[in-house]
């Protein structure tokens, strides 16, 4: 007669995201009444984007909360690449904005490398400048990308030392898969960065205590290629159709992760899609703000994942 393992605990990045955002409007009111500086983020919108318009719109709402200020660029469309440079050169010149951040996607006109490339690295809140991807791999002070931050916090979170865990990272990217990996070295898991092309790729998965899987396919990660017990972070958020052949046809879709659903009968623990490691990035970009604030005016930053 087989044991039925118990389905996995689900990780409530929902619930912790409001701590930690709550945590950062804390350590914020006490910045700001020791020191005297309140943290100040800067968004910049090109374009009329619905969907980057409610993310701006929900990172300002969430700025406020946390107390600090919140400054909101829209720009035309039909914005010059030169005339977003200067506001970048405006900003990284303002001693009361410490985080900048352009929203991506960016009209095809506008090279997005060059824009997020002229960020002040020290108010570089998304952690996509090439200086804070080099002090992250060499572990100095530096600004990290938020969905991978946020990652981290939830891991340590749940099983708290990770040193020597096997952790596998599916997915290469600049902003999730590489960063990701650099932060659990950092943390002394053993790290494997796999992705699409990799050999026998679910046996590799099947070695992982920690698998993150951001690979941008819709549940690839099968629940098969799972170790028994291991922790799954779901970073991918894919938008399929409706499971509902008549809502399909309608054109209804829904959203699902990396990682097929029936992997929560294998694993011991695993981000929901959704409510599992999106609700962090806004979080994170508020955390990285205050970090950002504290560094720039030589302020030892308090720790946010405690």
């Amino acid at each position: 007669m087989s044991v039925q393992t118990p389905p996995a605990t689900l990780i409530d990045g929902k619930a912790f995201s409001a701590t930690l955002v709550q945590r950062v409007a804390d350590a914020v009111q006490r910045l700001e009444a020791s020191h005297g500086v309140k943290p100040g983020l800067a968004v910049v919108i090109v374009g009329e984007d619905p969907a980057s318009q409610i993310y701006v719109r929900n990172k300002g709402e969430t700025t406020l909360r946390a107390g600090m200020r919140s400054d909101t660029h829209r720009l035309a469309e039909t914005t010059s690449q030169a005339e977003l440079l200067a506001l970048i050169a405006q900003l990284n010149a303002d001693a009361g904005i410490h985080g900048i951040l352009v929203q991506l996607p960016l009209p095809a006109h506008i090279d997005a490398t060059v824009v997020l490339d002229a960020i002040d690295p020290d108010k570089d809140v998304d952690g996509f400048h090439v200086v804070n991807a080099g002090r992250l791999a060499v572990g100095l002070p530096r600004l990290v990308p938020c969905t991978p931050l946020g990652c981290l916090m939830l891991l340590k979170d749940q099983l708290g030392d990770l040193t020597g865990l096997n952790a596998v990272v599916v997915g290469r990217s600049n902003i999730v898969g590489k960063p990701m990996a650099q932060l659990l070295l950092g943390e002394s898991c053993t790290v494997t960065i796999a992705h699409s092309r990799t050999r026998d790729l679910p046996a590799v998965c099947r070695g992982a205590d920690i698998l993150v899987a951001a690979v941008g396919r819709p549940e690839m990660i099968q629940a098969d290629w799972i170790k028994p017990g291991a922790t799954v972070i779901d970073v991918g958020i894919n938008r399929v159709p409706s499971a509902d052949p008549v809502k399909a046809a309608q054109g209804k879709t829904r959203v699902v992760g990396d990682v097929a659903k029936a992997a929560a009968d294998v694993a011991g623990r695993i981000t929901p899609v959704p409510g599992g490691v999106g609700p962090m990035t806004i979080a994170c970009l508020l955390a990285n703000t205050y970090s950002a604030a504290c560094r720039i005016n030589n302020i030892q930053p308090e720790p946010l994942d405690a």
